[in-house]
């Protein structure tokens, strides 16, 4: 098989996985933590209360953009930044994000992961391709 012809199709695979795992991180902010718990946890951290709210929207939104392929370039190099900076919080706390307050590794992978797809291209299946970049 030529790799030209099936890497969409490799990057449907990860862009929907990553969808998915998006939509998860936000909707355990939403109905796990909740949204005043999670601003709460940000406060704790030293960042705007406030920061909870466009944040778990972002990843929820995004998420839901990245399964159905709106703007998926633009949208994983978005939250590719989000995540690279959740991480940084994270670093003291240790690798396993089973960690208390969670570790490093989960966002690190959800960042980096973001940051291949916003490379890779939009893949296959795309509602709205994203104009920036050689898909």
């Amino acid at each position: 098989m030529n790799s030209s012809r099936t890497a969409p199709f490799g990057i449907f695979i990860l862009r929907l996985a990553l969808g998915v795992m998006f939509v998860a991180h936000g909707a355990t902010k939403l109905f796990v933590f909740t949204l005043p718990g999670t601003a709460h946890f940000f406060a704790s951290l030293g960042l705007p209360g406030w920061l909870a709210y466009p944040i778990t929207f972002a990843e929820l939104a995004g998420g839901i953009a990245l399964i159905l392929g709106i703007f998926p370039r633009w949208v994983a190099a978005v939250l590719a930044l989000e995540l690279f900076g959740a991480a940084t919080v994270h670093f003291g706390n240790g690798w396993m994000f089973t960690n208390a307050n969670g570790g490093w590794e989960y966002p690190v992978f959800l960042a980096v992961t973001s940051a291949a797809v916003a490379l890779l291209g939009d893949g296959a299946f795309v509602l709205k391709r994203s104009t920036f970049g050689r898909n």
